[in-house]
């Protein structure tokens, strides 16, 4: 058993290893102010020969962690939530690179919080006991890594603020990982921060994660494991040497066929050539190794033509974008939709206006709250004109989806001026390259046809790296092929003022500073000549909502006059919908929202509500009905839910001897409101009203 403590940014921060879980091949507990953390790193003992790198990432928040109960009818944690999915893949994308290479084995890492401070960031802590764990086990991964969430208040950087406080102060939201000499991994929301401004967080953050990469090799060296032994499979030199030959003159025509469709077909003809010419009992070569040294082949002429020639599969230039087209109004019923293609991707946006009813609960660590934009994203099998099994949305969908979103949301109109929920769907019907990008430039189109008053508009473009030593080319826009062999995913969205979102996955050791700058200066580029395109098509909000959207009218009524609106067990405000075909919210500052499809409809329910919630005004003349006779006065209503005492004394300037002499119940007099008793009631006149007469 072993545990390192040291202070890092104000807190205790603890790792500690052999006494929970001493099966795994490593487990650390992370504990960070009273966030604790389990991560157990496994790894089979063979080798799995799947074609790619089988590692599974698996984060997940027990809801003991909070001293609570998971609501719902079902009292056991099942699925991952959205929450877990997205830090799952934050913790996958930064390792994965950086395990050794031809390593196969299956492993699996599970992050487990077991007490949960919201003040001491549990995905920090996650990403960390991650990385030790990798780090001491026997498994063939030496590289520590670690995380940081970087926020901005009042021009000041900040470490690892409270979900609420980075919503409610921050203009950053920035999740980065780094190794010692270079950053790994970012994810990020922002409030149309500058590129220097962006790169200023990324260096304060690399230059904070520092103690905790101190820390970790301190562990490694105490209590770091031997590396197992795994099998690498060998191509023997004359096997590549006759794949190579074999394909080269052919491969190359077929990379330089522009359109994606014919170029794969044209290079799976090669590859089927060079394996019919190949394979033999009697060579040896097997179906398996031409695939795989053909791959490496294709991968390295690609690079090659970037590196030395500035040249892509479909001759664009590294800075190039593909031809932009925008379409607006497709689809007659929707409230706001757009077809927007770059290239080869394309994607159907569609906007949907509803109203608080709308709104989508979420629970969470952070607590029940309620989200009144969200946008999905869909990637069918088709876009890619593959034939696949359709189920529910994968990490994948879930995690471009999150981009998309967080690129629009800090553009958003405030609730108080639209007051609408607002959810955007993206329907990828075809890709080769950045479909997440085209659901944020799609996205922000359908909002503008649906009439919502964005603050600025919205695009985004994914930036590619070729790297051989110190040489590298950034490529703006890429294809699907450029990032499949390519070093870099760097996804930035924004306005023309500044980021509001930023992703970037990297598949080589790390990024330097001069890489991110110049990577973050040509997505500039991208992105201003992307809303130039996109501006063609609609430069603002359409002025007027389509016709099927609700309508809302907004009013601000007394807060003592809430429980009269709503009536006992809402049977007031029920009434009033079912009347005038509204939806009718309130909420506890007296705010009313009424929505309908019908203008007319709306505007009667807002009489109707004007009318139940009057307040009297002291000096004021009403005509009201008489409710009930007393030896004492009448007591009359002179609005809905609202009586007024008329004291015997204040019937007449003659003098009544009996109330019910004079007046009944039922009859219709006109009384002036002169105050109140001691006890707040209501004191009505009708002697006031006879004598101004």
């Amino acid at each position: 058993m072993k545990t390192l403590e040291i202070d890092y940014l104000g807190k205790k921060l603890s790792i500690e290893t052999g006494r929970i879980a001493k099966q795994a091949n490593a487990s650390v507990i992370v504990t960070y102010g009273e966030t604790v953390v389990m991560v157990n790193a496994t790894a089979t003992k063979e080798r799995a020969d799947m074609g790619f790198f089988p590692l599974t990432v698996m984060y997940q928040v027990k809801t003991y962690s909070q001293g609570r109960i998971l609501g719902g009818f079902i009292k056991r944690e099942r699925q991952p939530s959205e929450m877990e999915t997205l830090i799952s893949r934050m913790i996958d994308r930064p390792i994965r690179p950086l395990f050794a290479e031809g390593f196969s084995n299956e492993t699996q890492v599970i992050a487990t919080v077991l007490s949960y401070d919201e003040d001491s960031n549990p995905a920090i802590a996650a990403m960390l006991g991650a990385s030790c764990a990798l780090c001491i086990s026997d498994i063939p991964y030496n590289t520590p890594i670690a995380g940081i969430n970087v926020g901005r208040v009042n021009g000041e950087f900040v470490a690892n603020l409270s979900h609420a406080d980075l919503a409610e102060s921050s203009e950053l939201d920035l999740l980065m990982v780094a190794k010692e000499d270079a950053i790994v991994m970012v994810e990020a929301g922002a409030q149309e921060l500058s590129e220097q401004d962006m790169l200023d967080a990324l260096e304060w953050g690399h230059a904070n994660i520092q103690p905790l990469i101190k820390l970790q090799k301190q562990f490694m060296k105490e209590v770091g494991k031997e590396e197992m032994e795994y099998e690498v499979p060998e191509i023997p030199e004359d096997v590549k040497k006759a794949v190579v030959k074999a394909a080269d003159k052919g491969l190359k025509a077929a990379l330089e066929i522009p359109t994606k469709m014919e170029r794969y077909a044209a290079v799976d003809k090669v590859k089927a050539e060079v394996k019919e010419a190949l394979v033999t009992e009697e060579s040896g070569i097997t179906s398996k190794m031409v695939s795989e040294v053909f791959g490496h082949r294709k991968a390295e002429i690609m690079r090659e033509w970037i590196l030395k020639k500035g040249k892509r599969v479909d001759g664009r230039a590294p800075t190039d974008i593909r031809p932009i087209s925008c379409e607006l109004g497709l689809l007659p019923r929707t409230h706001g939709s757009a077809l927007f293609t770059r290239g080869e991707t394309q994607a159907i946006v569609v906007t949907t206006l509803g109203t608080k009813d709308d709104e989508q609960m979420v629970e969470d660590p952070s607590g029940l709250y309620f989200k009144n934009f969200y946008l999905h994203y869909n990637f069918p099998p088709y876009s890619v004109g593959e034939v696949k099994r359709i189920g529910p949305p994968g990490r994948r969908e879930i995690g471009h989806g999150n981009l998309a979103e967080r690129g629009l949301r800090p553009m958003l109109p405030a609730k108080d001026n639209f007051p609408y929920t607002i959810r955007i769907v993206s329907e990828i019907t075809e890709s080769n390259g950045s479909s997440s990008m085209a659901s944020v430039c799609g996205g922000s189109l359908s909002m503008m046809d649906a009439g919502v008053p964005m603050k600025s508009p919205v695009a985004g473009v994914a930036m590619g790296l070729v790297t051989e030593g110190k040489n590298y080319t950034v490529l703006s826009d890429i294809l699907g092929d450029e990032d499949h062999v390519g070093d870099m995913d760097f996804k930035v969205v924004g306005t023309e003022n500044g980021i509001t979102a930023l992703q970037m996955d990297i598949k080589i050791d790390g990024l330097s500073m001069k890489m991110l700058d110049d990577a973050l200066m040509q997505a500039r580029q991208g992105r201003l000549h992307i809303l130039g395109e996109m501006a063609k098509a609609i430069g603002a909000a359409r002025e007027r909502l389509a016709d099927t959207a609700p309508r809302f009218i907004q009013c601000k009524i007394p807060q003592t006059k809430i429980r009269d609106l709503i009536g006992p067990g809402g049977k007031v405000i029920k009434a009033l919908q079912a009347e005038t075909g509204t939806k009718i919210d309130i909420d506890d500052s007296g705010t009313v929202n009424i929505a309908s499809s019908s203008q007319e409809a709306a505007e009667k329910a807002l009489a109707l509500i004007r009318e139940l919630t009057l307040e009297v005004e002291i000096g004021a003349t009403y005509e009201g009905e008489i409710k009930k006779i007393v030896d004492f006065g009448a007591f009359v209503e002179i609005l809905p839910n609202t009586q007024g005492l008329v004291h015997v004394s204040e019937i007449s300037v003659e003098r009544v001897e009996r109330v019910e002499d004079v007046l009944s119940e039922g009859q219709m007099v006109m009384v002036k409101a002169i105050g109140r008793d001691k006890r707040g009631k209501l004191k009505l006149s009708m002697k006031a009203v006879e004598n101004a007469e």
